[in-house]
């Protein structure tokens, strides 16, 4: 019955560091991910990684972007596709290219600079989901912009990586490459057609029948059903939650499904996934490599920033709003921390390297709230100073 403790260990400081974290002028989120590092191996000690933490922990992520789904305007994303495409392709050049000149400057080979690289590349909005959902501003048109960005972020990272591996002789060739990027084409075929004809079947035909909570059920099937078929595919199981977020929100069960699952994600699932970053921090022989952690950290935000704003400033987002969007994509979360275990596992990555990548994810992960949260209200100041002088010049 440990499990049972563990849980509410977790759910009770995650309730108090988000409320601090609150009355401190920080979205909540911040801290349930410190909250993380301190129960974790890295201080207390009193929870670890185990399958049970896992296992909750994949349920909230998921259910974290399929909520995000529901609520996300799809009008408003089908009209920030192109400013979402050229956040994400200038959220993986200027990353790509920062990442690989740190590993070299620090002595590393070809081979495991390039995947240095890759790394940096790689993007998790879910911690950006909570942050905008905190501010109330996962509608707007940066936060639409961000998740969009996001799904081909996730894209174009796995195709590298399968590009990569090929190239550095741990892949099938050209011929697994054609391979998987037919799968992710085929993936989002198959998901835009079940989501128009497949999604408001199941959901009508279960909302009859004569049990409890037909309707949440359904949702939930369509969400991990979405999940599943996602990861098969070779794509980020959080892209199918949303994808199954978005497909029942155009539905006429939207409000039914996003009123119930938000109480059982959030009272228990998702504060277990937020806790669960926090445990893969270790401070073991980080000493030797302080200069490492400081350097990549600081090029891994900058080049994101940069890079995603970029992209948000040549589609007509103004500056503030650029810098927003691309405060919202320096989050690796759980993306870069799975593409770090196969470096590892495929000699990618080198073992000596492991730690210090995982804590410049934890990084960039912790960050990224207070930056949404600055970059956010700047733009509202700068929006309010807009309104008066167009005032003054009306009343003028």
């Amino acid at each position: 019955m440990e499990f049972i403790f563990v849980l509410a260990l977790i759910l009770i400081f995650t309730k108090l560091a988000g409320d601090l974290s609150v009355r401190l002028g920080q979205p909540s989120v911040l801290g349930k991910l410190i909250v993380g590092v301190v129960l974790g191996p890295a201080l207390l000690g009193w929870v670890e990684k185990t399958d049970f933490v896992h296992y909750m922990a994949e349920i909230g992520v998921l259910l974290l972007m399929f909520i995000a789904g529901l609520e996300t305007d799809l009008d408003q994303l089908k009209k920030n596709w192109k400013a979402a495409f050229a956040v994400a392709v200038g959220g993986v050049i200027l990353p790509f290219i920062g990442g690989y000149g740190s590993a070299i400057a620090f002595g590393m080979s070809q081979t495991h600079a390039l995947f240095f690289g890759l790394l940096f590349c790689a993007t998790s909005v879910s911690i950006s989901v909570q942050t905008l959902k905190d501010m109330d501003q996962l509608g707007s048109r940066e936060g639409t912009t961000i998740l969009g960005a996001a799904v081909v972020d996730d894209v174009l990272v796995v195709v590298l990586l399968a590009v990569m591996m090929s190239l550095l002789g741990t892949g099938g060739g050209d011929v697994s490459i054609g391979l998987l990027i037919g799968k992710k084409l085929l993936f989002f075929v198959i998901i835009i057609a079940a989501s128009w004809l497949v999604v408001p079947r199941i959901m009508k035909w279960m909302a009859p029948l004569r049990v409890t909570e037909t309707v949440i059920t359904a949702g939930l099937i369509i969400c991990f059903g979405f999940s599943y078929f996602a990861e098969w595919m070779g794509v980020a199981g959080i892209i199918g939650a949303f994808a199954a977020g978005i497909a029942i929100s155009q539905t006429g069960f939207k409000h039914e499904v996003e009123q119930k699952v938000e109480p059982i994600a959030y009272s228990i699932f998702v504060p277990v996934f937020f806790v669960s970053i926090g445990l893969n921090v270790t401070f073991e022989g980080v000493g030797s490599q302080i200069w490492l952690i400081i350097v990549i950290s600081f090029v891994a935000i900058i080049t994101k920033l940069l890079g995603g704003g970029a992209g948000a400033r040549l589609t007509g987002f103004d500056r503030s709003s650029s810098i927003a969007i691309g405060a919202g994509m320096i989050s690796r979360g759980e993306v870069a921390l799975i593409i770090a275990s196969t470096g590892l596992a495929s000699g990618l990555l080198d073992a000596e390297y492991f730690t210090s990548v995982v804590i410049m994810v934890i990084i960039t992960t912790l960050v990224t709230p207070p930056l949404l949260k600055i970059t956010f209200a700047r733009k509202k100041g700068e929006q309010r100073v807009e309104r008066g002088i167009e005032e003054s010049h009306l009343n003028g």
